[in-house]
């Protein structure tokens, strides 16, 4: 036992088994992620740096990282090495762009396969695939309407994430995409997700490009370990806070900047 604690040590301790076991590591555990865009203000924000669990739904396919070269084939054809747990609604979500697979994206999954999601007048509009009793057994009169002999829930997730908004300087006056305040009932396809960002009035998600298929899903956000706001002043109060955290803890005078940008990010 003792001589191999100390192989393992001296390998460990090499340049080789140093590599190795960081890709192990970034293969099969965590990889880090910089908040790419402000689509998710305020529950993430630009300048956020965080591990993403590669576990939660499964082991993706490993890729190296940075150059993004498959190290194994997709055996599944379903992009990921070992199959696991789907994103459930309300999940923040790591995912690659279905249309250009290299980008990787963070939103939060609204809807699930079987799910009939809309938009109308800013507001989004949940079917569960579930049914109408389900919907009356777990969610409250107040959050839901019934269209076309189906119960809807209204912002199913605000309620729970409050960093999930709408930027009231966005109106519908003909200058603005359409999808930001109205979306035909849409089915999600068995498998696939409809992903959102909080910033909703600003969020470039699968109400512009369509839904996010199981092989494109990467992890889920585990902690944030650094943070930085735009004048590179360190964000103290958000290092080594896990996003469920920083969900539950937000406050009104953490919540938005002063302004928004412009666009859809």
């Amino acid at each position: 036992m003792k001589n191999f604690l100390i192989k393992s040590y001296n390998f460990s301790s090499s340049w080789t088994g140093t590599i190795i076991i960081v890709l192990f590591i970034i293969f099969f555990i965590a990889q880090a992620f910089v908040i790419p865009s402000g689509s998710m203000i305020s529950t993430l924000r630009v300048g956020d740096m965080l591990f993403v669990k590669k576990f939660a739904y499964g082991i993706p396919t490993p890729r190296i990282p940075w150059i993004e070269v498959k190290v194994l084939p997709d055996f599944n054809d379903n992009g990921h090495l070992i199959e696991g747990a789907r994103p459930q609604r309300g999940d923040i979500v790591v995912f690659r762009y279905p249309h250009e697979e290299v980008i990787h994206y963070v939103k939060r999954c609204v809807g699930v396969g079987g799910d009939i999601v809309a938009m109308k007048d800013k507001k989004l509009y949940l079917h569960p695939k579930e049914g109408n009793e389900y919907v009356l057994a777990n969610y409250s009169d107040d959050k839901i309407v019934e269209i076309d002999d189906k119960l809807w829930i209204v912002e199913p997730f605000k309620d729970k994430h409050p960093g999930i908004h709408y930027d009231d300087n966005v109106k519908n006056d003909g200058s603005q995409p359409r999808q930001l305040f109205s979306m035909f009932p849409y089915q999600i396809p068995e498998d696939e997700f409809f992903m959102m960002g909080d910033n909703r009035d600003h969020s470039n998600d699968s109400r512009f490009w369509g839904t996010v298929a199981y092989k494109y899903i990467v992890g889920k956000p585990w902690f944030i370990y650094f943070s930085w706001n735009e004048n590179f002043e360190i964000q103290w109060k958000r290092m080594f806070k896990t996003v469920e955290f920083l969900e539950t803890k937000i406050k009104p005078e953490d919540n938005l900047p002063n302004n928004y940008k412009e666009g859809i990010y």
